[in-house]
């Protein structure tokens, strides 16, 4: 076995075991608690009034939350109304809202920052109103695109491309804009045309600065859908969220995050093996 095999499993038994601590931590904390009864009540005349520790709901237990696991995995797709969807019905939304935004900051922020990147004159031109722009929250446009767009989902849609362009549009120019001199003087060199310059030697060189932005846009776009879908409601993982912790169903409320944080983890996951596929070792 190599060192860095080993090195693996020991960062894997690691984690399990904090893991583990974790849920001891956490079903120590669940436990029942007897209830502090008055002199003179009997414990069977304070279950009959619900105050017994039987009939008390407290903070969720881990076997209540891995039981919302299995119960709501089972069958995942279902709809029985407006407020009654399957979790993975809830997801797709989720998923398909943060796919488009981002398909449309893709859209803007690529070949904008691959000019402004490398035109230092536009560069500076373009720096005061990124500055300016960029500090804004997102869910502050919320309010603008339902009035002016007249639809939840497309504002919602809109929000997402609003945070995820921002990253995107900075990491391409600094990518474009720190292309090694060298590199570029072989090309001219060459006497390249400028396309085949741009997309032969200036994109692979700034590959991993752009995919660098498009990994913590996708991060960002994850983080607010939650809080847009909790603003307009319908569907959606925020909505669903917001909606148990209306039915102060804590069991499901605590599996849908534990959800968001698996499928933000995994969106992370594929950025990364994307990045590390454009990254040239020297």
């Amino acid at each position: 076995m190599t060192s860095r095999n080993a090195s693996r499993l020991q960062s894997a038994a690691l984690t399990l075991l904090i893991a583990a601590m974790l849920l001891a931590i956490w079903q120590f904390l669940t436990l029942p608690k007897p209830p502090k009864l008055p002199p003179g009540v009997s414990a069977e005349y304070a279950e009959l009034m619900g105050q017994g520790s039987a009939t008390r709901q407290g903070f969720p237990t881990p076997a209540q939350v891995i039981h919302t696991f299995v119960q709501e995995l089972r069958n995942p797709f279902y709809d029985h109304g407006p407020n009654d969807k399957g979790i993975g019905l809830q997801l797709g939304y989720s998923l398909a809202r943060v796919a488009g935004g981002f398909a449309l900051a893709v859209l803007a922020a690529l070949p904008l920052g691959f000019v402004i990147g490398m035109f230092p004159v536009l560069y500076r031109a373009f720096d005061p109103f990124i500055q300016l722009l960029k500090p804004i929250s997102p869910l502050a446009w919320m309010p603008i695109a339902l009035y002016t767009l007249r639809d939840a989902n497309v504002s919602a849609v809109f929000v997402i491309f609003i945070c995820s362009v921002w990253p995107m549009l900075i990491n391409t120019a600094f990518g474009v804009a720190g292309v090694r001199r060298e590199w570029l003087n072989v090309a001219r060199t060459l006497e390249l045309r400028p396309m085949r310059r741009a997309f032969g030697v200036i994109l692979p060189a700034a590959a991993p600065t752009i995919l660098t932005g498009m990994r913590i846009s996708m991060g960002i776009a994850w983080l607010v859908i939650v809080a847009a879908e909790m603003l307009v409601g319908g569907t959606g993982i925020g909505y669903y969220v917001w909606n148990e912790w209306n039915n102060l169903a804590l069991p499901s409320m605590l599996f849908a995050i534990f959800l968001i944080g698996l499928v933000g983890m995994l969106l992370d996951l594929s950025f990364a093996r994307l990045q590390r596929a454009v990254t040239y070792a020297e």
